[in-house]
């Protein structure tokens, strides 16, 4: 009791930094402060008007320098307090502490990167496999609250990470990928599917996608690629496809004399094609560091996760403190204008 007589008496209550924290539910009312003054005004016009019952002469220096005689402002005062106090209850000062809650419905993606020799090609930055290195870093720091895979392959296909929300994880293990990770030679695109598809297979996700990013054509392994992706899709998984690189003439290392030397590639565009075909999902052909991250880009947007937003607003009212203010500054008034200091030397 005593610990709440003190919070009612706090000054604090009064101070500018207090009433900047408050939301009015009514401030329309707070136009009404502006009567206060008002009233007073129209108050001393009505006296002026007023002819007075009876005149008392007294000496000039006793109305100008007597001090006493402001002492019949002090129950008016009161009463405006009051008045005043009672304006800012009816207003209704509150202060709100929204809360919220998301949840989200991630999706499961499984990133599937061919490490073969050829994407040690430079028409990329520093070269196709780094690039795409840096693009799947990106990628993954971007997602939320989605289960993210990482499959490599070469001449056989290696499951590097399961299906994970630890992105810290994900990132150091593809910023440690080389070419050296695998010793079989090709380009396994069907064991590559086959072996992410078995990744997430027992997924309860609501939706699974795959990225495979290759570039070449699809000459290892034991598994017929398009078979891979008729299974995956059976699975209701989508596969987006990545072709990097460019047809033709492509720089590769440097000769004898510092010199950049050139070698020809080739993309297989169309086993890609079908298999981003067969699971319903899209084909990409990334022909530089740029476009390949705007294909990223385009699948971030293509596959969102669903995040639920609950919120709630916790709110606080404080019109009983300026309430109690207006009932006390009233009371004080109640007394005081029936005591000697309303009748003090009334001009």
């Amino acid at each position: 009791m005593i610990e709440q007589l003190n919070e009612f008496f706090s000054w604090s209550w009064f101070l500018p930094e207090t009433f900047s924290t408050y939301e009015w539910e009514k401030p329309f009312l707070l136009n009404l402060l502006w009567a206060v003054p008002l009233l007073l005004i129209i108050r001393k016009f009505i006296k002026f008007l007023k002819n007075p019952v009876l005149e008392l002469s007294l000496p000039k220096r006793v109305a100008r320098n007597n001090p006493w005689t402001y002492l019949r402002l002090i129950p008016t005062g009161f009463f405006l307090l009051a008045l005043g106090m009672i304006i800012l209850a009816l207003a209704r000062p509150q202060r709100s502490n929204e809360r919220v809650e998301q949840f989200t419905e991630g999706i499961d993606i499984m990133l599937v990167m061919d490490i073969s020799e050829s994407m040690d090609l430079q028409d990329f930055t520093p070269n196709r496999l780094e690039a795409a290195k840096n693009t799947a870093i990106e990628f993954i720091n971007g997602r939320i609250g989605d289960r993210i895979g990482m499959v490599v392959f070469a001449g056989e296909a290696y499951s590097l990470a399961p299906l994970t929300n630890d992105y810290k994880l994900l990132t150091d293990l593809i910023s440690e990928i080389s070419f050296d990770m695998m010793e079989a030679k090709g380009t396994a695109i069907g064991s590559a599917i086959a072996s992410g598809t078995n990744r997430m297979k027992e997924a309860e996700s609501a939706s699974k996608v795959m990225i495979l990013l290759s570039d070449g054509e699809s000459n290892a392994g034991n598994v017929d690629p398009l078979f891979a992706a008729q299974l995956a899709a059976a699975l209701e998984i989508k596969i987006y496809t990545i072709a990097v690189g460019k047809d033709g003439m492509v720089p590769y290392g440097t000769d004898f004399f510092g010199r950049p030397q050139m070698v020809e590639s080739y993309l297989d565009e169309t086993t890609l094609r079908e298999i981003a075909n067969v699971s319903g999902a899209e084909f990409f052909r990334a022909s530089d560091g740029n476009a390949l991250q705007n294909i990223f880009d385009q699948i971030d947007t293509m596959e969102k996760t669903e995040i639920i937003e609950n919120r709630y607003k916790e709110t606080t009212d404080y019109y009983r403190i300026y309430l109690f203010w207006g009932i006390f500054f009233f009371l004080i008034w109640m007394m005081l204008k029936s005591s000697f200091l309303n009748n003090y030397l009334l001009d």
